[in-house]
């Protein structure tokens, strides 16, 4: 049995979960999130704890009996918690403000990039003279969150050599050593 799939999920105070044709809602103090899964999947709710059953082993119940399980505990964790990412831009001269949902980079290019994040996403940033620019996001669906967070760091990716560029705040780098002069 999948390791993942049987653990149960606990449901907190204030959060509902009901599943109807094949879709997963979830309401809570943070807001409501919805999720298609597959409708062999069989999930049970007894005295505040959810499990994932699969009906055969087979292996395609097998694959997907663990992801189903992931999702629906992300949904729970949305609603109850929410999802947070920081991102911060290093570089010099890199700078980064936003008008409501719209976050308006200087990233070194030629012109500056104007991106849109969706309404579910909180935004906030941050300038600290000193202090590289951060991102704050805050969101119920962890999947859009980090859909969004990866479509930010494309814009410009930590190169290895002097870690220029936009990375998840507490990354690591492993960075490469340079050209050596040789006499």
């Amino acid at each position: 049995m999948s390791r993942v799939g049987k653990a149960p999920i606990e449901i907190p105070k204030g959060v509902t979960i009901t599943v109807t044709n094949g879709v997963v809602t979830a309401k809570g103090p943070k807001g409501e999130v919805s999720q298609v899964i597959s409708p062999d999947m069989e999930i049970s709710q007894e005295d505040g704890v959810l499990t994932v059953n699969r009906p055969s082993d087979s292996k395609q119940h097998k694959a997907i009996h663990g992801l189903t399980r992931a999702l629906v505990n992300n949904m729970v964790i949305g609603v109850s918690e929410g999802h947070k990412v920081s991102q911060e831009l290093v570089g010099v001269g890199y700078k980064v403000s936003n008008q409501g949902h719209l976050l308006d980079f200087t990233l070194g290019f030629s012109h500056r990039i104007m991106f849109e994040i969706p309404s579910e996403i909180k935004l906030t940033t941050e300038t600290v003279k000193g202090k590289n620019p951060t991102i704050y996001m805050e969101c119920t669906d962890k999947q859009l969150l980090g859909q969004i967070a990866a479509k930010i760091r494309s814009f410009r990716k930590p190169e290895p050599y002097k870690g220029k560029g936009i990375r998840f705040t507490g990354e690591v780098l492993r960075k490469k050593a340079g050209k050596s002069a040789s006499k």
